[in-house]
């Protein structure tokens, strides 16, 4: 396969009478991390309900692997491999643990292959292994959140979509999923399309990125040079206007001594 895995064009999708995204048009390439960054409302949850399915856009074109996904279901977008870890988990809180997990590889039939990749997930995740016999529901959001990409990994997919994994976790759970994010994406060779707020850990984990603002990309580079941007640095890593209070905070300390 020559280009890049997923090929989005002119990408135009609406809800009711809003356009919600604006003539998008991005790659991914095979092996790659790419992350889309945006405020809340931006479009970035669209760009990937449009991609798996889940919403069918009024322009433009999404090609995966050569071949267009316009017009297909979520089953179908899955079954070619693609799968989607949506925003909020969306996991199945009255199944088990293990349960969850065998429903990602629900369009599989080598049942040692599926039970190795259990282990896989388990090893990834040990304590989805402690807790494989508990209903999901039970689960912390942490847990939860780990449990939704390990489902998504049952399905051996050639890609990857993940929404906000971040939202509500606690730091130092944030810094441990986007360690197992980093490491899929090495050992296990999954590609990444990956639309986050937290716009310091996505740059700090993907390979390249685009910012998206109310429906339109303005932005994209590789993620170090992203980082270095003046415009990267103050709306979306907050680093010149923390520089700013901390001055602010200086000279009234300084004027009261």
């Amino acid at each position: 396969m020559s280009g890049p895995l997923l090929s989005v064009r002119n990408l135009e999708t609406f809800y009711g009478p809003i356009t919600a995204i604006r003539g998008v048009s991005f790659d991914v390439s095979e092996g790659q991390i790419v992350t889309i960054l945006g405020a809340n409302g931006a479009g970035k949850t669209t760009i990937l309900k449009t991609i798996s399915g889940a919403m069918e856009p009024q322009k433009g074109t999404v090609t995966f692997g050569g071949k267009s996904l316009i017009g297909y279901e979520p089953d179908r977008v899955a079954r070619m491999g693609v799968a989607h870890v949506p925003e909020g988990r969306e996991i199945f809180p009255f199944m088990t643990v293990k349960g969850n997990l065998l429903m990602g590889a629900y369009a599989r039939h080598d049942r040692a292959g599926i039970e190795r990749d259990v282990e896989v997930v388990y090893d990834y995740f040990p304590i989805l292994r402690e807790r494989q016999a508990s209903q999901a529901g039970f689960l912390s959001g942490g847990q939860q959140q780990m449990l939704a990409i390990g489902r998504a990994l049952m399905a051996r997919p050639k890609l990857m979509l993940l929404d906000e994994p971040s939202l509500g976790l606690s730091p130092l759970l944030v810094k441990e999923i986007f360690g197992i994010i980093r490491r899929l994406n090495h050992e296990q060779g999954v590609t990444m399309l990956l639309v986050e707020q937290n716009a310091n850990m996505a740059l700090k984990s993907a390979h390249y990125g685009y910012v998206l603002e109310v429906g339109r990309i303005v932005l994209e580079g590789e993620c170090a040079k992203l980082m270095e941007n003046d415009d990267v640095r103050e709306f979306y890593l907050g680093q010149k206007e923390t520089a700013v209070r901390g001055q602010r905070r200086w000279k009234r300390t300084k004027r009261w001594r």
